[in-house]
């Protein structure tokens, strides 16, 4: 090889540092020089103290310099980037990232990494422009591409600032909106092309690149709702949770409606019909709609499905405003192989173990993250931050905890690398998961943090002072699971299926818990919750009435999933509108006439909420009629007590006695079988109490609540 065609290989500086060259520097004599870096130039024009100056190359490679006076600063000249932007020279400036952060970054512990590494607007030595920081520790060379260079790697090489492996540069000019992405040469020599990180947006997909972005200039008016949620810490609070698909909530003409539209939209929907909090399926950046948004490529930034960080504040503030709550689901538990994201970053096994026996994951063909690296769990730290602090949300719903939870979760025998002490616990990501809700409380007061857990896995709702997780609530996916099956049996045969129905209290006090019936339930061929349901169309409803009822009389707090409240008959499509023409059919109204009837009855009434996690606020009154199929307990507050009973039959019993002593009076507030909701109203109901209880004529496939009181 020649001298010519290796000088014609290699930067005329060095690679990790090329601000050590190019810019404005000391030359001997009392001078300065003025170098820049264009490769396959012929000629390079500077704008000098309002003169545009001819450079002379020096390097066949491309290195072109000019001698200017010794008094020249970097505010007396601007360069031509490729676009044609003039704009000062980004080789002049001073670092934009500090040792404090790097220092802070290294021990995992910069929690405001969003303000620090990405493409951030700001001022530098008193120019404007974005300052690009990234994490790539085992690059060998980082470029800047975008836009303002025609995406060439050449043009602008970032320098490195060593220690724990930040690559930084600053480039006046840039503006909001800009697209860029970076280009790393890696450990394995090989040359990728990656999206950023720390990116607060992205192009809308298929295309990938990332984007200049402010999230500091909407102007928030929810103070008065910050503060409530602070001043409700540690008091009982009524919750409805409406699970949403932003994307296939509505839509117009098979478009997706922007965040602002959508806010007023399902502002009004969930004021009318009592649901507490919206919980979004998640928003960050991700590239296929089929996954729902579970395959994040982008942890800092709103999916640009529905509109700008500024559309999404609107929307969170706009829900604030009506008194609605806005949770979103976050995914800390894998990420997606997509050469242009997180794998493999610098080359190396960098976000992900490198052993696929601990970083890959067999169920979603996803990487694991390694969260025993400082730096992965400060950035997965960071980025939850990120969605409480820029975007002012509620509550964050950590997805498929017990995947992070066991080591041999998914994995057959020899599939999996037992921790140090032998066992199957992922003893790293346990100590992740404290740290993460530590932080999360300690940082934003109020705040929820809700685990999807699917085991018996001990105390991931107890406190960190007691050994425990720290989750404020987690999903009772035992319920879930034990209720749906209960109600797919045909009726006739339910008695034998009785303990499926009451095993939940023994344990529904161990955790904090939230019941669930989730979009995970109406996918992937297991039925819209309606044809789950066994039975003609009139039972198929009675049935649907009923199970609702029976959760939101259950311990625990609340969650339906979008088109459930009205009983869709097919299962949710990710890529089409819910029905809601259905609503044009009176069987479909009457349910969703019940569900709204009986979410403000739930919030109405504190004996349903108040002792939600405590046995305080419940009690059974006869859990063993299982050849009925008839259960009936106490909900109890401070001062109110509602009796619920619950026929899981289609059978009508003319009377029916409930066993509590000591009764000075009854009546019934709330029954399912109201003609109405869709059912039959065939029980205008009479009480009769006696000295050892209540009688009651009990209607077919139907919950019926009553207002006790008892004698002082």
């Amino acid at each position: 090889m020649s001298e010519l065609q290796t000088q014609k290989q290699h930067a005329p500086f060095p690679q990790f540092d090329p601000h050590r060259i190019l810019g404005l520097h000391s030359k001997g004599r009392g001078q300065k020089v003025i170098r820049l870096f264009r490769p396959g130039a012929e000629e390079v024009h500077i704008e000098l103290s309002g003169e545009i100056r001819e450079l002379e190359c020096t390097d066949i490679r491309g290195l072109f310099e000019l001698a200017v006076p010794k008094d020249t600063v970097l505010s007396d000249y601007r360069i031509y980037h490729q676009n044609g932007l003039l704009a000062h020279d980004p080789y002049a400036f001073l670092p934009t990232f500090s040792d404090f952060d790097a220092y802070l970054f290294g021990q995992g512990v910069n929690y405001e990494l969003f303000n620090v590494f990405g493409a951030r607007l700001c001022e530098q030595q008193d120019v404007q422009g974005v300052k690009f920081a990234l994490w790539a520790p085992n690059a060998q060379s980082v470029s800047l591409v975008g836009d303002f260079n025609h995406w060439n790697g050449k043009m602008n090489p970032m320098r490195s600032l060593g220690g724990v492996g930040v690559w930084e540069l600053f480039v006046p000019g840039l503006k909001e909106g800009d697209q860029y992405k970076f280009e790393l040469r890696g450990h394995d020599g090989r040359l990728r092309i990656k999206a950023d990180p720390f990116a607060y947006a992205s192009q809308m997909r298929p295309n990938t690149a990332s984007v200049v972005c402010d999230v500091d200039r909407h102007v928030w008016s929810d103070e008065k709702w910050l503060k409530k949620r602070v001043d409700q810490i540690g008091k009982a609070q009524p919750m409805t949770i409406y699970e949403v698909h932003l994307g296939s909530w509505k839509k117009r003409d098979g478009n997706f409606l922007n965040y602002r539209e959508l806010a007023h939209q399902l502002a009004d929907y969930c004021k009318r019909m009592g649901y507490t909090h919206v919980e979004l399926l998640p928003l960050n950046e991700h590239p296929l709609d089929e996954s729902w948004g579970y395959q994040v490529t982008g942890f800092f930034a709103v999916t640009s499905r529905y509109g700008t960080p500024a559309d999404f504040q609107y929307f969170v503030d706009y829900l604030h405003g009506e008194e609605i709550g806005v949770i979103i689901d976050w995914v800390a538990a894998h990420f997606p192989t997509d050469d242009f994201a997180l794998a493999q970053f610098d080359g190396t096994y960098l976000f992900e173990h490198a052993d696929p026996r601990q970083g890959f994951h067999p169920h979603w063909n996803t990487h694991i993250f390694n969260y025993g690296r400082k730096e992965v769990s400060n950035f997965l730290i960071a980025s939850a931050l990120f969605w409480l602090d820029k975007m002012h949300i509620d509550g964050i719903r950590v997805d498929a905890v017990a995947s992070m939870l066991y080591l041999d979760y998914g994995r057959e025998k020899g599939e999996w690398i037992p921790n140090k002490y032998g066992g199957n616990h992922n003893l790293e990501a346990i100590e992740f998961l404290k740290h993460f809700n530590s932080v999360m409380h300690k940082c934003f007061p109020g705040c929820l943090t809700i685990a999807e857990e699917s085991t018996a896995f001990l105390g991931v709702t107890q406190s960190l002072e007691w050994g425990g997780l720290g989750f404020d609530m987690k999903w009772n996916m035992g319920w879930m699971n034990d209720t749906v099956r209960y109600f797919g049996h045909d009726p006739v045969y339910r008695h034998f299926h009785h303990n499926e129905l009451v095993f939940s209290i023994v344990y529904a006090f161990s955790e904090k818990f939230a019941l669930v019936l989730s979009h995970d339930e109406v996918v992937h061929g297991k039925h819209s919750m309606l044809a789950k349901m066994p039975g003609d169309e009139w039972q198929k409803f009675a049935n649907l009435r009923l199970l609702y009822s029976y959760m939101m009389c259950h311990p625990g707090k609340n969650l339906f999933f979008m088109s459930s409240d009205f009983g869709q008959w097919n299962e949710w499509n990710v890529k089409k509108e819910i029905e809601w023409f259905l609503l044009s059919y009176p069987i479909h109204a009457g349910l969703h006439k019940m569900i709204e009837n009986l979410n403000h009855f739930y919030l109405k009434n504190r004996a349903l909420w108040e002792n939600d996690f405590s046995s305080e606020g419940f009690e059974w009154i006869n859990c063993s009629d299982s050849k009925n199929c008839v259960i009936s307990y106490l909900r109890k507050s401070r001062d109110s007590y509602l009796a619920c009973v619950h026929n899981f039959t289609p059978h009508y019993f003319d009377k029916y006695e409930i066993s509590l002593a000591k009764l000075c009076d009854v009546q019934e507030v709330f029954n399912t079988d109201e003609e109405r909701f869709g059912g039959s109203g065939k029980v205008k109901q009479r009480v009769f109490v006696n000295k050892n209880g209540f009688t009651i004529s009990l209607a077919p496939l139907a919950t019926m609540v009553f207002e006790v009181r008892f004698e002082d």
